[in-house]
């Protein structure tokens, strides 16, 4: 019996015992970090935050059976301002060639960019390790309710979508590519420029070479990574693969790990995403599985999404007795659906 909904300020608590078990990049021990994050979210779902660009969302999973918080998502509405622009190594190949000696080699060479209106990014993805597997797939719920909810407001978010993926890291939790770039050129430990980064990225613009880096200078194995996804996340891009996204040649300018990207409207989940109203029975018999949502104007809650068997008659909608106990609704509400099989 778990739950999706948007985070709210009771919260806390929830979210630094979670972070205390992982303390992530994406979910980092520090409480004021975590205020800061729940803060902005509840803003932005309450319409606060009135450039809806400026927004950003926290999702949260609760096992409603111990009311335990057991995973977050996010969705950054853009990623990459004026003042804070979107930064990246482009990945292009550069070809040399001796006709004296006859030699040709293929070089990778990153050149650093910037963007500064979007993209929208999806991220925050973290899941309390007991709960990674099993049959209720708690990481798959996390990723699919960010489209979700993109499908319900898609004014408010840019056309095109961003993941960052986690590169391969060292046993000891460092970056190979900072070790070989940024931490020469800045002077910072991995855990500490990102931490800065997410504050101010004055320092990278200041301090990174601006010619074209040649990655052929770097030992092998950091070659070898650029580009390429971690173990743990690989089940993150087969999933990204499957609805559309695709690898565009961008990695992140701290650890390497690969930029994909997909046009919001191509979308295989947004593009399947439709709308229905709750019927007076419940369903009592086996149908699709889909993540199911509902949006309320006011209170805590203002968004609330399942997992449950749906089936659909025409306008209408229909789902277990135990769904709309989990998402608090009644006949003639109206629901919005994605499929999740």
């Amino acid at each position: 019996m778990i739950v999706l909904r948007d985070v709210s300020k009771r919260d806390l608590p929830g979210l630094k015992r979670l972070a205390a078990v992982l303390n992530s990049v994406n979910l980092p021990h520090n409480e004021d970090v975590l205020a800061g994050l729940i803060d902005k979210s509840v803003k932005s779902f309450s319409g606060k935050v009135e450039d809806p660009f400026e927004r950003e969302y926290l999702f949260v999973l609760e096992d409603l059976r111990n009311k335990t918080i057991i995973g977050t998502s996010m969705i950054i509405a853009q990623h990459g301002t004026r003042e804070a622009p979107h930064i990246y190594f482009q990945v292009t190949a550069a070809e040399t060639y001796s006709a004296t000696i006859d030699k040709h080699f293929r070089h990778k060479v990153l050149s650093m960019g910037y963007n500064y209106e979007g993209p929208t990014e999806i991220g925050g993805l973290v899941v309390d390790p007991p709960y990674r597997s099993g049959p209720e797939k708690p990481g798959k719920q996390l990723s699919y309710v960010r489209f979700l909810f993109m499908a319900m407001h898609r004014k408010a978010f840019r056309q095109r979508v961003l993941a960052e993926l986690l590169p391969p890291l060292l046993a000891d939790g460092r970056s190979a590519l900072w070790e070989s770039i940024g931490k020469k050129f800045t002077g910072l430990e991995y855990t500490e420029a990102d931490k800065l980064s997410r504050q101010n990225k004055e320092f990278i613009k200041e301090l990174f070479p601006s010619s074209d880096i040649w990655a052929t200078l770097f030992p092998e194995k950091v070659q070898k990574m650029i580009g390429e996804v971690g173990p743990e996340t690989r089940g993150v891009q087969r999933m990204l693969e499957r609805i559309g996204f695709k690898y565009v040649d961008h990695i992140d300018p701290f650890d390497g790990g690969p930029h994909y990207e997909a046009n919001l409207d191509d979308i295989t989940l947004i593009h399947r995403y439709r709308t229905a109203t709750l019927g007076e029975k419940p369903l009592e018999h086996e149908a699709d599985e889909c993540l199911v949502a509902v949006t309320r104007e006011k209170g805590t809650n203002r968004f609330r999404s399942v997992r449950a068997q749906v089936r659909f008659d025409d306008q209408t909608v229909y789902i277990s007795k135990r769904a709309r106990e989990q998402l608090k609704v009644k006949p003639g509400e109206k629901l919005h659906i994605i499929p999740f099989e």
